[in-house]
């Protein structure tokens, strides 16, 4: 009967402790969300401006409690032209807002830019600074962003002032 009574105890201490337990590790875990769809850009070389196609995708959590308006995001995307790629990435902090279905943000980020032109390659460092909208759609924790981006990066003796829309679906988790 010891036995029994020293399991039961035992199991009723780990019961008790671990709901408060969980409360606080709730707490501790950043919500957020992951975004993927596609974009067209502006991009601008020593010489002219063309128009590139590709995708776009980032992630962001919200990881302080005090501030629930502040995330941190990482954003990559792929763009491509007939004989060019490039491939962006890009972290920093993101500004947003609840207004109802809206949820409207600003960022400013820094990164890296891997240009690949007839077999010649860059690595610049990169600015991107732009912002956008989520709307809430019908289905649990999904939205629809709209998002503009003005990138500017240096490199071949001439600054890029390049621009980038995208769009594509929301998960919050």
């Amino acid at each position: 009967m010891p036995k029994t009574a020293a399991a039961v105890l035992a199991f009723a201490a780990l019961f008790l402790c671990s709901v408060p337990m969980s409360a606080q590790f709730n707490g501790l875990l950043p919500s957020g969300n992951v975004y993927g769809g596609v974009s067209y850009a502006q991009l601008t070389n020593v010489t002219n401006q063309q128009s590139y196609k590709g995708w776009n995708a980032s992630f962001e959590a919200l990881p302080f409690v005090r501030f629930p308006h502040i995330g941190l995001v990482a954003e990559g995307a792929g763009l491509y032209r007939r004989g060019e790629t490039e491939y962006d990435i890009a972290g920093g902090p993101r500004l947003s807002t609840n207004m109802g279905k809206w949820r409207p943000f600003i960022h400013a980020m820094a990164g890296i830019r891997h240009l690949n032109s007839s077999g010649l390659t860059y690595r610049p460092l990169l600015i991107d600074v732009g912002g956008g909208a989520d709307y809430k759609l019908w289905f649990k924790n999904f939205s629809w962003r709209l998002q503009g981006d003005y990138m500017h990066s240096h490199y071949a003796s001439a600054y890029q002032n390049d621009y980038r829309a995208s769009t594509g679906i929301v998960w919050r988790f």
